[in-house]
């Protein structure tokens, strides 16, 4: 009985530690890509906020170093990002009965050329935008300007991965 049991759980653990390839929880697939190589995104936008191109490129940094096995380099990355923050801007999307804005909007759009050495039909250049709403007697500065922020580039930097690696 004791070797039927030992047998039977040898064959599990061996179809257990099977797989069909490279696979990740994350849904992305880095091929034979070892390196990543993500450029400084400059802020081009009509509207300029101090910090946004430098926490931009850190969060699109910081997404592939913990969804994907990736080695950062700052130059000849298999995987490689580049681009510009295209727009910032701040608009009213809802008024009060005095017509003046109850809320407004935080959008911003980033472009991104992507390319893939390894796989050169990959690459893109694309548009990601997106957005965090907040209530017009804020002032979007300190905490509020942070939150939103975090808000937006989780999104985009989400979006980013989705269309490079995850291929969705």
């Amino acid at each position: 009985m004791m070797k039927k049991f030992v047998y039977l759980l040898s064959v599990l653990s061996l179809l257990a530690t099977q797989s069909c390839g490279v696979y990740s929880f994350t849904g992305g697939s880095t091929g034979d890509a070892k390196t990543i190589q993500v450029d400084y995104f400059p802020n081009s936008a009509p509207l300029v906020e101090p910090v946004v191109s430098q926490k931009f490129t850190v969060a699109l940094q910081d997404l592939f170093l913990r969804q994907t096995n990736l080695n950062q380099t700052s130059s000849g990355g298999d995987l490689h990002f580049e681009g510009e923050i295209t727009d910032y801007k701040i608009i009213p999307i809802s008024a009060t009965a005095q017509q003046t804005a109850a809320q407004n909007r935080l959008s911003i759009s980033v472009r991104v050329r992507f390319y893939n050495r390894l796989k050169e039909e990959d690459n893109f250049e694309k548009t990601f935008s997106f957005f965090s709403d907040f209530d017009a007697n804020q002032q979007l500065t300190g905490t509020a300007l942070e939150d939103a922020l975090d808000e937006i580039f989780e999104r985009i930097t989400q979006d980013i991965f989705n269309a490079s690696v995850a291929k969705w």
